[in-house]
Order: C-alpha cells, then structure tokens, then sequence
C-alpha cells in the first residue's frame, strides 16, 4: 500500500511544476473561454476578389481538384504562379479556357518571390492568397469577404482541417492538433482583431493594406540571412504593424493536403516552429507585439515558451521516477498526462468521437514536437528552406494525390 504522507512530504520537488502547469493552464482556459463565445460574421458585403495560387512543382491533379473548387465560387480572377518547369500544369491551365485564369510562369525563389509577382498583377480589393493545394468547402469565398465590411479590417483567417485525413494516421494526427487551433486558440484572438497568424493555406487580405509592404513580405532578412518561408506569419505582422485588424472566419472553410508519412510530418513540424520563432521575436524586437491586444500578446508567449512547459511535464516524469514513491508518482503523472490531454482535446473529440483510439500518440507526438522538435527548430530557427518540397519532386513529400490511394494508405 502506498504511503500517501510519504509521497507528499517531497511536495516541494513538484511545486516548480505546479506553478508551470498552473500558468499554462489557465492561459488555455482563458482562451477557451473566449473562444466559446466567438460567432462567425454574417453580412452582404462582397466586393471584388483576386485568388493568388504560388504553385512549385504541384501534382498538377491535386492543382486541378483545388482549382474546381476556387472557380465554382465566382472570383473575379484566379492568377496562378507557376514555376518554369512545372509545364504539364500550364497546359492543363491553359486547356481550360477560362477567362478568370491568368497563369505566369515564373522562376521561383520561394514561396515569397511568387506570392510577390502574383500580387503585383492582382487588380482586385481583396486579395485571397491560397496554397496550391488547398481546396475551398463551398461558400468560403463569400464568407471570407464579410468582414472586410469594416475598413479597419487589413487580413480574414480562414477554417481549415486535412483533406482526408483518414488516409493515413499522421493525417489524423494533424487534423486533431489543427481542430484546437481553430476551436480553442484562433478565435479567443479574433474576438479582439488580434489572430496572430493568419495561415497561408487561404487568406484574404485588403490589397491596399498589403501594397505599401510587399516588398518587405519578398525581401526579409533575419540575422542578415534572407527568410524563404514563414510569408504568413510575416504578412500577418506587417498588417498587424500598420494598426489594421486580423480576423478569423469560421464558416470559410478549406481543406488542405498535409504529409501521410511520419518524416514528412516532422519536417513540416519543424519549419512551421522556425517560422514561429523567427516571426514572434521580430514582432517583440520591433515592438509590434505590445500594440496587439493582451490576448494576442499571451497567445505568443504561450507559443514561444511551449518547449518550457512541456519540459516541465518530462521534468515531473523523471522526478516522479526517482521519487521514494515511484509507483504512484508514475502512475498519477501518465494519468494526468494522458486525462489533461483528453480535457484540452474535448473539442476535436466531440467532433470526431472516435479519435479517442489515438489519444495515446496523439499526447507522445505533442510532447514530441513541443519539446525536442520545437527545441532544436529554436536553436536552427536561421536555417532557411522549405524541407517538404523539392525541385526533383512532384508535390509535397507525402502529399501528392496518389497518397490518397488505397495502396497508399496502407503503407502510411
């Protein structure tokens, strides 16, 4: 039988911990309380639209399923930046005949050297910027034209989730941990025109917000190296710096091809963590973090100190591990871990109920991207490069259409 008293006379090895996970823990509550009490925007206002695609070395199948989606909902124009290689996708544009599709072909550096020369030619109000494999659920378009109603609306965020994501675990891995963001995180922001990332995978900008700062979107340096990726986080802070809101609307929704392999989830892990932290301690050196609002400002800090409470999580493990009651320290550590897990997942679980089959990866690849992945992207956060696609490569590593196959997915 354990010795309770035993057990807590040692309290004082845990209380670093406590105070740790106390923080962390109301920071989530207080954002998933604010973001319970988000409602989407509902009003007419629509305007005129240009849709800009950067496409490097697409799957042009995947290109031509995303682009069904962009047409059927009316934009004004649709201009695609191909790379000039990528000609089995031009011809396939081309052959459709479609006056609202201007293709550019385009010697990319980047994905900022495209999105530059692709907004450049847009001539629209509103500029919707989307992956080239992102497909759109109907009625996205018009939704994420509404809040620019208010003139002092400079960015629109957009719902997303994995297209498929039964396809492969890892798929389901991601739309899990992507579900939170847009349940529990996104909108506790939006409710004070402060998201603090408006995703590149679909985004609607105000054109005459995103003219003056081009050219700091295409030429960004950090420590004296130039930055290929992170465009999103950086547009959405060069926006945010010239006092204008960024939104979050929740019934514009879109689905986008993420990796079905394990390597190519963490290399999408880790550059998604450097761009990060490039991004956040930017906004903090240049001073635009304090003018956002508090919530936005604790929503960047929790990001930045993620590897800190997570290490705080393993920290108890371990200490539970030697501790002169090691048994029920261990026990109540993976029982917390596991439950906390559960309890800050509620919402993704209640829309897909029968994930609760992968809670357990689920809390191992968190604590695995919070601590070791998020910590070594910290200390390589200079190192530039898109990782997950490749001149020699059709489509994203893991996420091109033939992923999708059965074949596929039982070797994922």
């Amino acid at each position: 039988m354990w010795d309770w008293l035993r057990f807590l006379e040692h309290w004082q090895l845990f209380l670093p911990v406590g105070i740790i996970g106390g923080i962390s823990w109301s920071v989530w509550l207080i954002r998933k309380v604010m973001s319970a009490g988000y409602r989407p925007l509902v009003n007419d206002f629509r305007t005129t639209t240009s849709v800009v695609v950067p496409s490097f070395r697409e799957d042009p199948d995947v290109l031509m399923r995303c682009l069904d989606t962009w047409l059927a909902q009316g934009p004004t124009e649709v201009i695609i930046v191909l790379d000039l290689e990528d000609l089995e996708a031009r011809d396939r544009l081309m052959a459709r005949h479609d006056r609202r599709i201007h293709v550019m072909m385009f010697a990319h550096e980047g994905k900022r050297s495209a999105l530059g020369v692709g907004i450049r030619a847009a001539r629209h109000e509103v500029l919707v910027l989307t992956d080239s494999d992102t497909a759109w659920e109907p009625g996205l378009l018009a939704a994420v034209q509404m809040p620019f109603a208010n003139p002092k609306v400079g960015a629109v965020g957009t719902r997303q989730n994995v297209h498929e994501p039964r396809s492969s675990v890892w798929r389901r891995v991601a739309d899990w941990i992507i579900d939170l963001r847009y349940m529990d995180y996104v909108p506790a922001t939006a409710r004070r025109g402060g998201v603090v990332c408006v995703s590149g995978r679909t985004a609607a900008y105000r054109r005459s917000a995103v003219m003056p700062v081009l050219a700091n979107l295409e030429h960004e340096y950090f420590l004296g190296r130039r930055c290929v990726a992170g465009d999103d986080g950086r547009l959405t802070w060069l926006v945010l710096a010239q006092g204008y809101r960024t939104e979050h609307q929740d019934s514009a929704r879109a689905l986008s091809m993420f990796p079905s392999t394990f390597r190519a989830f963490c290399k999408q892990r880790v550059r998604w963590s450097r761009n990060s932290y490039r991004c956040y301690l930017t906004a903090l050196y240049k001073g635009w973090l304090w003018r956002v609002p508090v919530i936005s400002q604790l929503t960047v800090f929790q990001i930045l100190f993620t590897p800190v409470t997570m290490f705080a999580t393993v920290y108890y493990l371990v200490a539970a591990w030697f501790s002169p009651q090691r048994e029920l320290a261990v026990i109540l550590g993976l029982a917390w871990l596991f439950l906390g897990r559960a309890i800050r997942s509620f919402s993704h679980l209640r829309r897909t109920p029968s994930d609760i089959v992968i809670l357990p990866l689920v809390t191992l690849v968190i604590m695995f991207v919070a601590l070791p992945i998020k910590t070594w992207a910290f200390l390589t956060m200079n190192k530039q490069g898109w990782l997950t696609r490749r001149a020699d490569l059709v489509g994203g590593e893991g996420q091109d259409e033939a992923s999708l196959t059965e074949d596929s997915r039982g070797a994922a």
